[in-house]
C-alpha cells in the first residue's frame, strides 16, 4: 500500500500534546480527521463536473497514520458489484484479482460484499489548496478537542473556589490561570470588569481566590471558564473555610447579601450574612468573628478589606429584620402587610443615617438578605394612626382590584362557555338536518312500484324503443 510521507510527524505529536496539554491520542484522532477534510477537498476539485457531494459521501473513506515512518494512507471501503456505477463507494469483480484467483468459479459470491482499498493519492496531486484546507481543520479541531477536555475536566468544579493566577489583560477583562487540582495542566479563565473587586491590586502573577461560575459549554471564541472575585459564593466559601463549626455542620449559613460593586464610587464593598444552629451551647455569630476577630479579619482580608456584617438569623421577621440592619439600633419593627412583605421599622433619629447606610447600602443589603422591603422611620415623627390608615385603604384598594379581577375572569368563563354551548347547539342542527335529508333520500330510494307507475314505466319504455 502506498503511503504519503510526512516528516517530523512523531515530532509534531508531541510537540503540540505538549504545548496544548492535550492527550496524544487526541492529537493523532485531530490530525486524522484533517486530512481526511484535506482528501475531501482534494477529491472536489478532482470532480468539477459534479455539482456537489452528499453530506454523507465520504464516509465510507478513513485516513490511517503511520507514526513510525511518518506517514499517512487513505483507505475507502468500496463493495463488489459486476458493473461500477460510482467508483468512490463500487469497485468491480474483475478488479478484485487476488481473491477472485483464489476462489475460482465461486467468485461470483463476492458481489455485495465489501473491502478495503488503498486510494492515497499522489504528493503532487494532493495539491496546494487541499493541505491549506487540512492545516484549518487541524487547528480547530486541536481548539475543539481542547475545550471539551477543559469542559470534561471542570463541569464538576462549577460553585467551587479555585486559585488563580494573572497571565495577561484584554480590554477590561482580566486573564488567568486556574487548575482543576495540584499537578494538573493550568487553563485560561476570563475574570471579567463586573466580576472584579474594587480594592483587588491586579498584576501579572498575583495570585487570588477565585469562584468558578460558568463553564462554557458552547464553541464560542475565547476563555471557556468564568470566573469571579464578586460573587457571594465566595464569601460563603472562605467562611466554611476558616470556621470549623460551619464545615462540621453545627453552624449553618442561611442566607448572604453581597455588593461587591457598589453603584457609587464613594461606597466600598460590603456583605451581609445570616448565620444560625440548633445548638444552643455554640454561639453562631462569635464562631464565625472567632477570638479577637481572628477568623473572619482572614475572610475581610483575602476579599482586600471588605466590610462583613455576621448576623443572627431568626425565625420572627421582625427580629430578623431588626438584626440585619446591624450595626444600627432598632426600636420597633411594624410588619405592615406580610402579603406584599412591606415593613416599618422605626429608629431613633440619631441612628437614621446608620440604619440608611451610606448612599442607602446598609438598608438595601438587608432588604436583600431578608426578602422584605424595608421603610426606615424616624420614631419621633412616626405618626401611627396616619400610617395604619395609608395601610389599611392600600389593602382595601388591592382586595377590590382583586374582586374585579375574579369578576372579570367570572365573566370571561361564562362568555366561552355560551360559545361552547352555541357552538354545540349549531352542531346539533346541523346533525338533525342531515339526518333528515339522509331519510328523505333513504325514503325517495326504496319507493315501491304501483300499478299506475307500471304502466307509466312501461309506456316510456315502449316510446324509447
Amino acid at each position: 500500500m502506498s503511503m504519503l510521507k510526512l516528516l517530523g510527524l512523531k515530532d509534531l505529536i508531541e510537540s503540540i500534546s505538549r504545548e496544548r496539554n492535550l492527550p496524544r491520542l487526541a492529537v493523532q484522532s485531530a490530525i486524522r480527521e484533517a486530512l481526511l477534510k484535506g482528501y475531501e477537498r482534494y477529491r472536489r476539485a478532482q470532480n468539477l463536473d459534479r455539482k456537489q457531494f452528499d453530506e454523507d459521501y465520504f464516509e465510507n473513506f478513513e485516513v490511517e497514520l503511520d507514526i513510525e515512518d511518518e506517514g499517512f494512507r487513505v483507505v475507502s471501503t468500496k463493495t463488489i458489484v459486476e458493473e461500477v456505477t460510482n467508483s468512490d463507494h463500487q469497485i468491480a469483480l474483475k478488479d478484485v484479482k487476488e481473491i477472485v484467483e483464489e476462489l475460482g468459479d465461486d467468485a461470483a459470491q463476492l458481489i455485495g460484499q465489501e473491502v478495503v482499498v488503498d486510494v492515497t493519492p499522489d504528493k503532487k496531486e494532493f495539491g496546494r489548496m487541499a493541505a491549506m484546507q487540512t492545516k484549518q481543520v487541524l487547528s480547530q479541531k486541536l481548539r475543539d478537542q481542547q475545550r471539551q477536555l477543559i469542559q470534561e475536566e471542570f463541569q464538576d468544579l462549577e460553585a467551587t473556589v479555585l486559585q488563580a493566577r494573572v497571565l495577561r489583560f484584554e480590554r477590561q477583562s482580566v486573564i488567568m490561570a486556574v487548575t482543576s487540582a495540584f499537578g494538573q495542566p493550568e487553563v485560561e479563565a476570563e475574570l471579567p470588569k463586573r466580576e472584579q473587586l474594587p480594592n483587588d491590586n491586579y498584576r501579572i502573577g498575583a495570585t487570588f481566590r477565585v469562584y468558578l461560575k460558568k463553564v462554557s459549554r458552547g464553541q464560542q471564541r475565547g476563555a471557556q471558564l468564568l470566573v469571579s472575585r464578586g460573587d457571594a459564593g465566595l464569601v460563603v466559601y472562605l467562611f466554611a473555610n476558616e470556621v470549623p463549626e460551619i464545615e462540621d455542620e453545627v453552624v449553618r449559613i442561611v442566607a448572604v447579601a453581597r455588593e461587591a460593586n457598589p453603584p457609587s464610587s464613594y461606597v466600598g464593598p460590603r456583605t451581609k450574612i445570616a448565620v444560625d444552629t440548633l445548638d444552643r451551647d455554640v454561639d453562631p455569630v462569635g464562631a464565625c468573628i472567632g477570638a479577637r476577630g481572628s477568623r473572619i479579619q482572614v475572610v475581610v482580608n483575602e476579599l482586600r478589606g471588605e466590610k462583613i456584617d455576621v448576623i443572627r438569623w431568626s425565625p420572627d421577621p421582625a427580629t430578623y429584620i431588626a438584626n440585619a440592619l446591624s450595626p444600627a439600633r432598632v426600636d420597633d419593627v411594624r410588619l405592615m402587610d406580610p402579603e406584599t412583605r412591606q415593613t416599618h421599622v422605626l429608629v431613633a433619629e440619631d441612628q437614621l443615617s446608620l440604619a440608611i447606610g451610606k448612599e442607602g447600602q446598609n438598608v438595601r443589603l438587608a432588604a436583600r438578605l431578608t426578602g422584605w422591603k424595608i421603610d426606615i422611620k424616624d420614631k419621633e415623627k412616626y405618626d401611627f394612626e396616619a400610617e395604619d390608615a395609608k395601610f389599611a385603604a392600600a389593602r382595601a384598594q388591592h382586595a377590590a382590584e382583586l374582586e374585579e379581577l375574579e369578576e372579570l375572569e367570572e365573566l370571561k368563563e361564562l362568555e366561552e362557555l355560551e360559545e361552547l354551548e352555541e357552538i354545540d347547539v349549531r352542531k346539533s342542527a346541523q346533525s338533525d338536518y342531515l339526518e333528515n335529508d339522509r331519510q328523505q333520500v333513504n325514503s325517495e330510494d326504496s319507493q315501491t312500484f304501483t300499478p299506475e307507475t307500471e304502466e307509466e314505466f312501461e309506456s316510456e319504455n315502449q316510446t324509447i324503443y
